[in-house]
């Protein structure tokens, strides 16, 4: 099964400052890449518990008593520990984004190199996928989605295509949707501009906003004191939500002040920004884009 190297693999677990009795969390497993990295630093009294929604990832498990893979999605992280009598953890890592074995996998439509059915779900157990929101989703949702999600200009000229085409027909393949907006994709743009088309439909196919959200807002609260979160983003929507959070404790507006003055957030953040070296670019096209922040918990 192809998993590629896992981003950042070394800045992101060191951001973790891995303590070798610690309980850690992974919450986007994929090829297992970062969890192996995370049990290697490890004692046998540690704990390492993973998240993937994704059933393919299921095959990558990894044997070792000290590991536990929960086959869910990451916006329930509270009450999965829970279940499994964790309250309290001493880091979580997040690798927000697509595998590279989901966009190497042509049947679930996350590559614009494949034509493959409108799918784009990262579990199968979502009911609305890529067909619903090119199908079924009305002018302003549509727009909505292309422009606030795929950062795209010709939004409202992109809709009503679209829902022109639609109404002579479903568009049921990813190529179709390509050929419907085959005039907002200039030659030397072309590759940029639907990469952007099928980044916004697919963050609403798994409600990657709200599902960030709900997670962050969990973090305060699981992580022990000087715990650690260590967060890779790969667009400037995921990146401005980690970075306003790390900093104010809420996705908008200025932190919260007590009776006093003092400005009350739940994190402190550890270092700068941290991106990928250009030999690690080189090697792994999709680090391209990747973005780290770490923070401690006050």
């Amino acid at each position: 099964m192809s998993y590629h190297n896992p981003v950042l693999l070394k800045d992101s677990v060191d951001g973790l400052a891995v303590k070798e009795d610690g309980v850690y969390v992974d919450v986007t497993f994929g090829g297992g890449g970062h969890s192996r990295e995370i049990l290697s630093r490890l004692g046998s009294e540690g704990r390492l518990f993973a998240f993937d929604q994704d059933e393919d990832a299921l095959a990558n498990a990894i044997d070792d008593e000290r590991f536990t893979l929960i086959n869910e999605n990451f916006r329930y992280i509270r009450q999965f520990l829970k279940f499994y009598g964790v309250r309290k953890v001493d880091g979580i890592l997040a690798d927000f984004g697509v595998s590279s074995h989901q966009f190497d996998k042509a049947e679930r439509g996350f590559s614009t190199r494949f034509d493959a059915d409108l799918d784009m779900r990262m579990s199968k157990k979502n009911t609305i996928s890529a067909y619903s929101v090119v199908n079924e989703y009305v002018f302003d949702d549509l727009r909505k989605v292309l422009f606030q999600y795929g950062d795209l200009r010709n939004a409202n000229a992109m809709a009503n295509k679209i829902i022109e085409k639609r109404s002579e027909s479903e568009i049921r393949t990813t190529e179709e949707l390509k050929e419907v907006l085959r005039s907002f994709l200039p030659k030397h743009k072309e590759h940029k501009i639907l990469a952007q088309i099928y980044q916004a439909i697919r963050i609403e196919v798994n409600q990657e906003v709200q599902v960030l959200e709900e997670f962050l807002l969990q973090t305060p609260d699981l992580l022990h004191k000087a715990g650690r979160l260590s967060a890779i983003s790969y667009h400037s929507l995921e990146d401005r939500l980690v970075k306003r959070f790390i900093r104010a404790g809420q996705f908008e507006g200025e932190p919260e002040k007590d009776f006093y003055g003092n400005i009350d957030v739940p994190f402190k953040k550890v270092g700068g920004l941290i991106v990928p070296s250009r030999e690690e670019i080189k090697e792994n096209n999709r680090a391209r884009s990747a973005k780290l922040r770490i923070a401690a918990k006050i």
